[in-house]
């Protein structure tokens, strides 16, 4: 990253680690056209010229630059007082003190840092997302793609919803692009093949007696025909216009993968950071177009994950480090109803961090497993610090800066307990990591 305070607050994101092994997704702004430096904005108030550099780089991928500018290979190291602006600029101003914190009880220099921390006190908030960078051409674009139709899978794997699975092949049957075809993997019990005869679709149903998420997509990716598939939720809900979206989004940008987001409560706005076109860090299989072509390289989704969490996150991972390029598309929307019942909550673990039982390991083993393979124990253990005491507090209020400052309180109370489910989940990654990855490959 371009920022080394970024490994304290962000230190499993999938921009910190290199593309193809020896470039980052950062842009060197020199080579950007001119209509997209415009977007971005100097900040002199930097002590270093270098540091301004990489200020605006990092701004270009916030704000959605994706292009063929060259990008860095590595970054050197900035003054104290830079890397304290540079939080304190785009966060809330408790990481900068938990960065702090953090740094002199680990032994780096207190005084220069204590000095750079009162430098960069009267660094303002950046409000820089409010300017996101415009592609005027989307509206008018003209999609080949969407001309030549090509045939979409469109995969869903079910649990004892057939409530809402109706919902679900019912906006699949409004749909106005009709070149697709649906795959269910039904495991539910009992399982009721008479379900799925009233609906005008090209389906395919296969019954699964294992509970397993992962086989099961595995599964219907071997069973499609077509070249683009489209991974989706049994208990969402779409406009006619989604497949569209996402087939458009792929050819606009040359991509190879086209991340829909989600909102959960009817009306709501899109996360502002989701609003805009940009290069995914993350990718939902509750609503994701991509190309089946990208299994054949890299193999099916890794079945360590079964009846866990973070699957998905793994395989968008292992997608950006070999090279594939995710577009976070703001239009190909979906209503994500998270209902109560059935699905993942059935199979074991629902949430990440959270625990049902006091002794449970924290966090589920697959994340670890996740996080140790890709960034390394070090940067795991700073994720861990970040995120465990934060999970405290129940779900409802995760993203609540007020509770989960009394959750990292709580934390201290109940440290022991803490540190024994942490323990247990990290004896239980180190197994998964030693077994290695379950990785089916796709002929």
């Amino acid at each position: 990253m371009p920022f080394r305070f970024l490994k304290y607050i962000q230190p499993t994101n999938y921009f910190s680690l290199p593309v193809d092994k020896h470039h980052t997704v950062f842009p060197i702004v020199e080579t950007i056209n001119e209509s997209i430096k415009s977007f971005l904005n100097t900040d002199e108030k930097f002590k270093s010229e270098r540091a301004k550099a990489y200020d605006l780089s990092w701004q270009a991928v916030q704000l959605g630059y994706i292009g063929n500018a060259k990008t860095y290979t590595s970054f050197e190291p900035l003054p104290l007082e830079d890397e304290y602006r540079f939080i304190k600029k785009y966060y809330n101003s408790i990481w900068v003190f938990y960065i702090l914190i953090l740094r002199l009880i680990s032994f780096k220099n207190p005084i220069k840092n204590i000095s750079a921390f009162l430098k960069s006190r009267t660094t303002k908030r950046s409000n820089y997302l409010n300017h996101p960078i415009a592609y005027k051409e989307w509206d008018n674009f003209e999609s080949q793609l969407l001309r030549d139709k090509p045939l979409v899978s469109i995969i869903i794997p079910t649990l004892n919803r057939y409530q809402y699975l109706k919902d679900v092949l019912k906006d699949l049957e409004q749909q106005d692009y009709k070149n697709i075809e649906v795959i269910v993997i039904d495991q539910s019990l009992p399982f009721n093949e008479a379900f799925f005869n009233e609906f005008n679709l090209k389906l395919t149903v296969k019954y699964q007696e294992e509970r397993a998420l992962w086989l099961a997509r595995n599964t219907a990716i071997k069973l499609s025909k077509g070249e683009l598939l489209l991974l989706f939720d049994d208990d969402s809900r779409v406009e006619p216009n989604w497949i569209t979206d996402h087939l458009k989004c792929l050819d606009f940008f040359n991509a190879d993968i086209s991340s829909g987001v989600s909102i959960s409560v009817v009306g709501d706005k899109v996360p502002q950071h989701y609003s805009f076109f940009r290069r995914a860090d993350q990718l939902d299989t509750g609503n994701v177009l991509l190309k089946k072509s990208i299994f054949r390289e890299i193999g099916l989704f890794d079945r360590q994950f079964e009846k866990q969490r973070m699957g998905d996150g793994e395989f968008g991972l292992r997608s950006h480090i070999n090279g594939f390029l995710n577009i976070s598309n703001p239009y190909a929307k979906r209503l994500h109803l998270k209902v109560g019942s059935g699905g993942l909550r059935e199979m074991g673990s629902w949430d990440s961090f959270r625990t049902k039982k006091w002794l449970d390991p924290r966090p589920i083993p697959s994340v670890l497993y996740l996080y140790r393979k890709y960034y390394g124990n070090y940067k795991s253990k700073l994720e861990l610090l970040k995120t465990v005491p934060a999970s405290i507090m129940p779900y409802r209020f995760k993203g609540n800066k007020f509770y989960m400052i009394i959750g990292a309180f709580i934390s201290l109370f109940i440290l022991p307990v803490i540190l024994i489910q942490v323990v247990k989940s990290w004896k239980l990654a180190s197994k998964k990591l030693k077994e290695g990855s379950l990785i089916e490959s796709l002929n």
